[in-house]
């Protein structure tokens, strides 16, 4: 039986998805910036940074925290501008 978890943002958002749209959203030249490990500064890749991530919570937990930043940035632009 598996638990609900409606106040956990990253609820339903697989780790491919939150790396997907970081680099939309950043390209990987500033996500690599942003949060400065290999994966996401020497030769790049979706599926490269997962295989990095899986295996290192610290570097995943960055990602994770970089996502529910941006998310935020959104949501609050995105109420600023419904006036």
């Amino acid at each position: 039986m598996t638990n609900p978890q409606p106040k956990n943002p990253l609820h339903g958002k697989t780790l491919e998805f939150i790396v997907t749209a970081l680099v939309e959203h950043y390209g990987w030249d500033q996500l690599g910036r942003e949060i400065d490990i290999k994966c996401f500064t020497n030769d790049p890749s979706v599926k490269s940074s997962l295989k990095f991530l899986r295996k290192t919570p610290w570097a995943r937990e960055k990602v994770e925290q970089l996502y529910l930043f941006v998310e935020g940035r959104k949501s609050a632009w995105g109420s600023v501008n419904k006036d």
